[in-house]
């Protein structure tokens, strides 16, 4: 079968190899910049592009669990690597907007009250903060599981912020950023209970 194929090269992936590669694409959206690559805006090229590669790998945190009930796939094992990475990105995403676009203190506070793409944004990095935060053995067992799983649903909140982040910063319709928000959606109407467990549904209809 697929799914055993894939759990056991999963299994011998070790979870470093992520924490090497992942962060690659950032160097090289960073070379492009300073070599003239990302076209005549390359602040908000490089912007855009952080952004874009912190959702997705949001998106793949949010595939884990889905993949796994549903499709016999396991790769539990990544998703912390994959949660701190993603997190990397959105902070590097906040930081070339703070330190290469906008610059001036008092036009950041301005920005993140007055327009609410930039406001929905920074609520999604509030929420990942915690999240970045207790990503660690520790962390786990000194909230115990209950807790830290109810604290790391937050997980659910700063994906949908940061899919309407992208949808309302897009100027006109633009086909791509509703298709993210639409796979956000989908992968959270997967952990309702009606949706996510239909053999309890069938028992309790």
């Amino acid at each position: 079968m697929i799914a055993d194929r894939i759990n056991r090269l999963a299994r011998r992936v070790p979870n470093w190899t992520l924490y090497i590669l992942c962060p690659l694409p950032a160097l090289w959206y960073l070379w492009l910049g300073l070599t003239g690559g990302l076209g005549v805006e390359p602040i908000k090229a490089l912007e855009h592009a952080l952004g874009e590669l912190a959702l997705q790998l949001l998106i793949a945190v949010l595939c884990i669990s889905p993949l796994r009930k549903h499709a016999g796939v396991n790769l539990l094992k990544f998703r912390r690597a994959l949660g701190l990475i993603a997190f990397l990105y959105v902070t590097l995403h906040l930081l070339v907007w703070l330190l290469l676009d906008v610059q001036i203190p008092a036009q950041i506070w301005a920005d993140i009250v007055k327009r609410p793409y930039i406001t929905v944004g920074m609520a999604a990095f509030v929420l990942l903060i915690p999240l970045a935060l207790t990503s660690n053995n520790l962390s786990l067992r000194r909230l115990g599981g209950k807790r830290w799983r109810q604290l790391h649903k937050l997980t659910y909140g700063a994906v949908l912020l940061g899919g309407l982040h992208y949808v309302m910063l897009a100027k006109g319709f633009q086909i791509e950023p509703l298709i993210y928000l639409a796979a956000i959606l989908g992968l959270l109407a997967l952990r309702l209970p009606t949706l996510g467990s239909p053999g309890r549904a069938r028992q309790r209809g």
